[in-house]
């Protein structure tokens, strides 16, 4: 895997991106639309040089695909943490010591939120919404998401349970004792990959894509409860270049 440049100065933002995005709104307000929306992010402050400079930015189409022998994916994720609006999404901390695993290839689970309507696309097609699980690889700066797309279908209990309580306001935070993050991923953990960035400012790209193959379905009321606080949170579909998007065979 080539060596990636990192921009400096963004470290902690990078560990832990959309645990900080609350109060960076509070500093430079950006937005998915109008003045600060996705095409002005870079031009909202300096640390945000990434959104339009960078040249592995996500969310991409997922399109022509190479199969590929990538490692395994496998979860021990533990229930519970802290939802919160944080005036961009629906949020939840994770508890300490969740894990995945890209073989053996440690990521820890930090928290993991939702895009309404998905970022990513598959064959040009757009999903209803999107599960980022956003994880610190091996303790280091770099991260591991987890994309998984949600169509409109039978009740998943887990998201039925987060939507039934989200948080209207931002800022708002309450508990979330009951959440299981597994509850939300399909039964196959086929998986795409590719290295990309963050799809909210800074935009640092220093992140590795996972995104499932298979989509979770959700009750239609659940993803209008979602779209009724968020109604497009989805960052453009950016240019893929020379990247190559591997597929699990």
């Amino acid at each position: 895997m080539r060596r990636r440049t990192f921009l400096t100065g963004l470290a902690m933002s990078a560990v832990c991106p959309l645990c900080a995005t609350h109060a960076m709104a509070d500093d430079v307000h950006w937005g998915y639309s109008g003045h600060a929306g996705p095409p002005h992010w870079a031009s909202l402050g300096k640390a945000n040089a990434a959104c339009s400079a960078g040249t592995q930015q996500s969310p991409l189409n997922i399109t022509g695909s190479v199969e590929a022998n990538l490692p395994a994916l496998s979860t021990e994720w533990k229930n519970g943490g802290r939802m919160v609006n944080n005036g961009h999404t629906i949020q939840i901390n994770a508890t300490p010591g969740s894990t995945l695993k890209r073989g053996d290839q440690p990521y820890e689970l930090l928290q993991y939120h939702f895009h309404h309507p998905s970022e990513h696309l598959v064959e040009g097609k757009r999903f209803a919404m999107e599960t980022h699980f956003v994880h610190r690889k091996g303790g280091g700066s770099e991260l591991g998401v987890l994309g998984v797309m949600l169509v409109a279908g039978t009740v998943n209990t887990a998201f039925a349970q987060l939507a039934a309580s989200f948080p209207a306001r931002a800022g708002q935070e309450v508990a979330a004792a009951t959440s299981n993050p597994a509850g939300l991923l399909p039964p196959s953990l086929a998986y795409w990959f590719y290295e990309g960035s963050l799809t909210t400012p800074p935009c640092t790209e220093n992140v590795e894509w996972m995104v499932a193959k298979v989509p979770v379905e959700v009750a239609e009321r659940d993803i209008a409860a979602f779209a009724a606080l968020y109604a497009n949170n989805a960052r453009p579909i950016q240019p893929a270049g020379r990247r190559l998007i591997l597929a699990s065979r």
